[in-house]
């Protein structure tokens, strides 16, 4: 009898918990996975198999012999320098009179970043939030990083988001820029997360790799691959992930998300190159993940392939979703770029760069 009834109790705590759990997935924060049309053509795409999206490559988001005993060791004895010693140094623009005779771009810190040319406006993977996760407890920005909110965004033309993960897509961000946003471009499936926030069908253009939109007449925009993965909540690869080729006014940008090593760069390079500059993420990176975020050391390799002029590193200075120090990866990105002849920019948050013409080098993280 007494066994019966611890079972029964146990029994009911564990629905209890997975009720729980349940309830709050069905929050907004936590979007939407794809349905009807958005289904039927993700179902179409070749990527999409055995239930989910793949990369081009066999890409496991851990290492085989990956400890989590050590991960779990790693992951409650950060360096102290894993978040900067003081508030990060910062450029006030004004970004609704930014002068755009040229490409002219404005990082924001980690993966977020604005670009102007000649009246459009272009914003890419914008979080405003403060945190890069679905609830306020991890995940939060750098003291002086969080400087720029959506407040301070000029009208969007073009909103351009890489994958769904909550340091890229941020739901109170794109809730309150649905307004000032003509048109979103983002990654098969992502679409649904932002009809469920408040956007319109008819804003949102969904593509996937190798598929493009002529926005204008000196203006296109095209999916390509990248090798990482997606997922808001339990389960993973209900939307694609990309990076983007974009033609801009007669220039070659490469806005690259999250991507590991491998071999799509040269497909992209031989493709759509060579670009004025390649956005390429510099940070996040593990010895437990290697596959999908490249070590600073890969970043060159990777320019060379995309026969990229410059590089803008991007996916550090905001937060730590890693254990290096936070500004490892930029230190060893300018020591292998030194070494290898790479063109590398790095402004402060906020200080615009103008594609082929100004290119701040500041090392200014040496706090």
């Amino acid at each position: 009898m007494k066994r019966s009834k611890t079972t029964m109790i146990l029994t009911l705590l564990i629905l209890g918990l997975a009720a729980a759990v349940y309830i709050f997935l069905q929050q907004s924060v936590f979007g939407s996975n794809p349905t009807a049309t958005r289904l039927e053509r993700i179902l179409r795409s070749p990527h999409y198999q055995n239930g989910a999206f793949q990369n081009l490559e066999q890409t496991a988001v851990m290492r085989q012999d990956a400890s989590y005993r050590d991960m779990f060791n790693d992951f409650f004895n950060k360096p102290k320098d894993n978040v900067p010693p003081r508030p990060l140094p910062s450029v006030r623009t004004d970004l609704k009179t930014l002068a755009d005779d040229k490409p002219t771009i404005v990082w924001f810190g980690h993966s977020s970043y604005l670009i102007k040319s000649k009246g459009v406006t272009i914003l890419v993977d914008p979080v405003f939030s403060g945190y890069a996760s679905p609830v306020a407890v991890w995940g939060k920005a750098y003291e002086g990083s969080n400087v720029y909110s959506v407040e301070d965004m000029p009208e969007i033309d073009m909103l351009v988001l890489s994958h769904d993960h909550y340091d890229h897509l941020d739901y109170k961000t794109i809730s309150q820029l649905i307004p000032k946003v003509k048109k979103f471009y983002t990654a098969l499936g992502v679409g649904a997360h932002l009809e469920r926030w408040g956007a319109r069908a008819d804003q949102i253009v969904e593509l996937d790799w190798w598929e493009g939109q002529n926005v204008s007449p000196d203006i296109s925009l095209t999916a390509v691959p990248a090798r990482h993965f997606s997922g808001r909540s339990l389960s993973r690869g209900k939307t694609l992930w990309a990076a983007f080729a974009l033609k801009l006014h007669g220039y070659s940008l490469f806005l690259g998300g999250d991507s590991g090593y491998g071999k799509h760069f040269q497909a992209i390079g031989d493709k759509y190159g060579p670009f004025d500059l390649a956005i390429l993420e510099c940070g996040q990176y593990g010895k437990d993940w290697p596959n999908i975020h490249m070590m600073p050391e890969e970043i060159p390799t990777a320019a060379h392939e995309l026969k990229a002029q410059t590089v803008l590193p991007v996916h550090w200075a905001k937060f730590s979703l890693a254990y290096h120090a936070w500004n490892e990866p930029i230190q060893r990105l300018m020591k292998v770029a030194t070494e290898k002849g790479l063109n590398v920019t790095t402004p402060k948050i906020g200080e615009p760069l103008i594609i082929s013409s100004s290119y701040p080098k500041n090392s200014w993280w040496n706090l």
